[in-house]
C-alpha cells in the first residue's frame, strides 16, 4: 500500500552548500534570482556584508609591554599582533659610513634611502599553525608569509613613513679650542656632530587568526605599532666609548610619522554562469574574506594618504584578471577615502 504522506523535500545547512557549490552560491547572493531589470535585488556577499561595505576594525595599541611599541588588529575574524623593538647599530660597524654632518655624508646624497641602505626596518610576518586551515603544524614558511614580508617591506621604504632622523643618535664633541684665543680667531668653527649609532627597528607580525584579506591588517597593525613606539634616549658616552640609554619614560621619544597611509584592498567576483549581455557580469567586493578570495582570480590594493585633506596615492598593485581599469580604480580609491577616515578616527582616539 502506497504512503499517502508527502514526500520530505531534501534540504542541506548553507554551509554545506557553500562547500559543494562555492561558486554559485555566492552568485545566488550576488545576483538573487528574483531581481528583475526594472527592480533589481540590493547585491548582499555571502557573509552578509554588500560588495563595498568593510568589516568593522578594531586597534588596540600597547598591548606588549616588553616592545617599544605594538598593536593588535581585528578586523572581523582577521586578528593581527604587531611588536616592534629597538636594537642599536654602531655607525662604526657601517663600512664606508662617514659620522660627519657634513656635504659629503651619505644621507646628504639625492635618493639616498638610510633606512633601506642601512636596514634599519626589519619587518617579518609569521602565519601561526592554526590561524586558519590552510597552516598545519609541522609546515615550513608558506609562501604567502614571504611574500607579505616582501610588500610590508616594500610600502615601509617608498611611503618614507619613518623618518630617518629619528632612527640616528647625534654626539656633539665639546669644543676644546683655547678659550684665550685672540678675538680675531674667534670665527673659528665649532666642531661638527656626530653620528655613532642607529636605531633598527624589528617589525614582528604575527597572524593569530586569518580569515581573508592578511595585507591590509598587516599594514595597519604596523602603522598603529609605530604610532605606539617610543625610542630611549640613547647618547654616546666618550669615557666608556659606548651607547647608553636613559631609562627615564620622559626622556624617551615617540617616532614623527610622515603621515597615515592605509591600505585597501579589493577583489573582482565574475559571474562566470551567465552568458546574456544584459546580465551583471562582475561585482568589486571590498575586504574580502577567505571565502570570498578563493573564488576570485583578479585583486587591486591601493594606498592612499588623506592628510590634509587632500588624497596622495602612495600605490596601487594588482594581480590577475583584465576586468579593472581606470574606472575601477577611481571607485575603489573612493572606498579607500572611506576606510582612510575609518582607521584614522580610531587610532587618535
Amino acid at each position: 500500500m502506497a504512503s499517502t504522506a508527502s514526500q520530505q523535500t531534501l534540504s542541506f545547512p548553507r554551509e554545506t552548500f557553500a562547500k559543494l557549490s562555492p561558486h554559485p552560491y555566492l552568485l545566488a547572493h550576488l545576483h538573487p534570482a528574483s531581481s528583475s531589470a526594472t527592480s533589481p535585488s540590493p547585491s548582499t556577499r555571502a557573509n552578509g556584508r554588500t560588495p563595498t561595505q568593510f568589516r568593522a576594525p578594531h586597534i588596540n595599541t600597547g598591548s606588549l609591554t616588553h616592545a617599544e611599541g605594538s598593536a593588535v588588529v581585528r578586523i572581523g575574524d582577521t586578528t593581527v599582533v604587531c611588536g616592534i623593538r629597538g636594537e642599536i647599530l654602531l655607525a662604526s660597524n657601517v663600512a664606508g659610513y662617514r659620522v660627519d654632518q657634513s656635504a659629503t655624508a651619505p644621507s646628504s646624497s639625492p635618493g639616498y634611502n638610510e633606512a633601506k641602505e642601512l636596514d634599519l626596518l626589519v619587518p617579518n610576518i609569521e602565519l601561526a599553525t592554526g590561524c586558519s586551515p590552510a597552516f598545519l603544524p609541522g609546515q615550513s614558511p608558506s609562501v604567502s608569509a614571504q611574500s607579505l614580508t616582501t610588500r610590508i617591506y616594500s610600502l615601509l621604504h617608498s611611503s618614507a613613513l619613518v623618518n630617518g632622523d629619528d632612527l640616528r643618535i647625534w654626539y656633539q664633541p665639546p669644543d676644546l679650542s683655547d678659550q684665550d684665543k685672540m678675538v680675531e680667531d674667534d670665527d673659528d668653527e665649532a666642531p661638527e656632530p656626530e653620528v655613532k649609532a642607529f636605531w633598527t627597528l624589528y617589525i614582528d607580525i604575527l597572524f593569530i587568526s586569518l580569515d581573508g584579506n592578511p595585507f591590509d591588517a598587516a599594514w595597519a597593525a604596523v602603522v598603529a605599532a609605530l604610532r605606539d613606539v617610543r625610542l630611549p634616549k640613547a647618547y654616546w658616552d666618550p669615557d666608556r666609548e659606548m651607547i647608553l640609554c636613559d631609562d627615564s619614560v620622559a626622556q624617551s621619544k615617540k617616532l614623527q610619522l610622515t603621515g597615515l597611509p592605509i591600505a585597501v584592498t579589493a577583489v573582482v567576483f565574475r559571474a562566470k554562469e551567465y552568458t546574456q549581455s544584459n546580465d551583471k557580469r562582475y561585482w568589486i567586493l571590498v575586504d574580502p574574506d577567505t571565502f570570498e578570495e578563493d573564488l576570485c582570480d583578479e585583486c587591486v590594493t591601493v594606498v592612499v594618504d588623506c592628510g590634509n585633506g587632500k588624497t596622495r596615492m602612495l600605490g596601487i598593485s594588482k594581480a590577475g584578471g583584465t576586468i579593472v581599469g581606470k574606472d575601477e580604480i577611481k571607485d575603489i580609491v573612493s572606498l579607500a577615502e572611506r576606510r582612510f577616515v575609518e582607521i584614522r578616527d580610531i587610532l587618535q582616539r
